[in-house]
């Protein structure tokens, strides 16, 4: 796509575009990440961006009509994304419901949280905040990216790392294939997602601090789609639906097909801005088809050497 678009639009292939892509995709990246997370322990989190939202609102306010500093305000924003997301976990394992309800009871709570708080956009102008959304960090040659950029990359890192080294992301790759084997296997189930889903609120809550650095302002409607944004990314980055497999490298690239997507119809100039979201509809489309063939696949051949064995 990055090629073709190359071959069409003059100053489309230039490292500074894919550098933008970073810059204008840092805050989905990092949520994006904490929902490969839950993707893979077969659960889903439909509270991304209302979480995002209640942010922004949270960080508006303290900063400008209270007078926080921003040192209080941002490990405060971060443990309400992860008690948040703790809770929908522990609801989620030990009374038994269904991911998607409780999830969805989250969005509407944050959501709903950040319209009490206030229904008019709150701009930030923090000198902090201003610096920090203002501060361009150069690389050789010219080229820049943003401080939010850096958050983002060192948090795919950590993603990589937890999810591959660490014993909690082989127990949420354990789970996602099958619960009931992790926990014959004696794995500790109930804290594992639990845990997932407080990481994810975490990441939610981080993704809307740097929305905040981004746009410099709290709004109620910030982050409206982003859910879904993210679960789109992570599927097309190959993680499965199901659970059990999945890549947090894959969910960087997911995020950045999104933004290549974004910028081809912004370079075409006569394409509505809904067209993204009908080309990333398709996309994930195509990429839930290919999975569900791969799978059937898999279970074909799985069963043929059971019979050949036999």
């Amino acid at each position: 796509m990055f090629v073709a678009g190359s071959f069409r639009y003059t100053g489309f292939f230039s490292i500074q575009v894919i550098l933008n892509l970073l810059i204008d995709n840092a805050y989905l990246l990092i949520a994006a990440v904490g929902m490969t997370f839950v993707i893979v322990s077969g659960g889903i989190d439909l509270s991304v961006g209302s979480v995002i939202a209640l942010t922004t609102m949270v960080s508006a306010t303290l900063i400008q009509q209270y007078g926080w500093s921003p040192i209080l305000v941002i490990p405060l924003v971060l443990l309400i994304g992860s008690t948040l997301g703790l809770l929908m976990g522990a609801l989620i394992h030990y009374y038994k419901l269904q991911p998607f309800i409780v999830t969805l009871a989250g969005m509407f709570l944050a959501r709903g949280l950040c319209y009490v708080i206030g229904t008019n956009t709150i701009t930030i102008d923090h000198p902090l905040y201003v610096s920090i959304a203002q501060t361009k960090v150069y690389l050789p040659g010219g080229y820049f990216i943003s401080i939010s950029v850096i958050i983002a990359i060192v948090i795919v890192i950590a993603g990589i790392f937890i999810a591959h080294y660490t014993r909690l992301g082989r127990n949420i790759y354990a789970i996602g294939g099958s619960e009931q084997s992790a926990l014959l296997m004696g794995l500790p189930v109930a804290r594992t997602k639990v845990m997932t889903y407080a990481l994810s609120g975490l990441c939610s809550s981080l993704a809307g601090v740097v929305f905040t650095f981004y746009m410099l302002s709290g709004y109620g409607s910030h982050g409206i789609g982003a859910e879904l944004d993210t679960i789109a990314a992570v599927v097309i980055g190959g993680t499965l639906l199901t659970g059990g497999v999945g890549y947090i490298a894959g969910t960087f690239f997911g995020v950045m097909i999104q933004g290549v997507i974004q910028t081809i119809i912004s370079f075409e100039g006569t394409l509505s801005s809904w067209w993204t979201k009908i080309v990333i509809g398709l996309l994930l489309f195509v990429f839930i088809i290919l999975q569900r063939i791969l799978g059937s696949q898999k279970k074909r051949q799985s069963g043929y050497s059971l019979l050949a064995k036999k």
